[in-house]
């Protein structure tokens, strides 16, 4: 896998803010385990004052978990009902056991307030979310290398070798979908978190800012 710069796509430019409203901006963030996707977007959140989605699930709630803080809590019978409505941006179900799905109305509520919206989702949303909210900046978080991404799959120490060659297998395919699509608009390769994160804020602000070039 070659560690190159973030890669652009061309996309709808975003529209400018007018008058006193500053501009919103839905923000996807991408990428498969071991990548990095989740630290980078929490950083974006965290320094760019922006708002993180909370996503609906179907899972078990842990004992560690709030309610409407780490998830929204529902239902097998309320997550079919939330997707008939239509009210979801983006939702799958993982593994064929639990529905993930992020809420429309809250996103939708932020980016007219003006606000910056992060998601930390997959592929699959990802896509889901280029076909409903064309003006969204979609970023993939890349690892430097194959070799480098099954090192770190080893080294979190969560999963037996198995279970960390059938991540391994998904991360790849992930990696492929994600580039075959041209959903996304920029590709940042995590070699050096620090570094990476500057770029993945670079891009943001470039786009909130209206810069047509913003993903380049």
């Amino acid at each position: 896998m070659p560690s190159s710069p973030e890669q652009p796509r061309a996309s709808d430019r975003p529209e400018r803010a007018t008058g006193d409203r500053p501009l919103g901006l839905l923000v996807v963030v991408s990428g498969p385990s071991g990548a990095g996707k989740t630290t980078i977007a929490r950083e974006v959140q965290d320094r760019l004052d922006g708002v993180f989605s909370i996503s609906a699930t179907t899972r078990p709630r842990s004992g560690q978990e709030t309610d409407g803080r780490d998830y929204h809590f529902v239902t097998d019978e309320q997550f079919r009902a939330m997707i008939d409505r239509g009210e979801f941006l983006e939702y799958a179900e993982v593994f064929g056991r639990y529905g993930y799905g992020t809420p429309r109305r809250p996103v939708e509520e932020h980016l007219s307030a003006g606000c910056l919206v992060v998601l930390d989702i997959d592929v699959q949303g990802g896509l889901q979310i280029r076909n409903n909210r064309p003006d969204a900046l979609l970023i993939f978080i890349l690892p430097p290398s194959d070799e480098e991404l099954l090192r770190r799959l080893r080294t979190r120490g969560r999963d037996d070798e198995e279970a960390v060659q059938r991540r391994f297998a998904e991360a790849k395919r992930e990696i492929d979908l994600a580039r075959s699509s041209g959903a996304y608009d920029a590709f940042v390769v995590n070699d050096e978190l620090a570094e990476a994160i500057e770029r993945t804020i670079d891009l943001v602000q470039r786009r909130r800012a209206g810069d047509e070039g913003g993903g380049r």
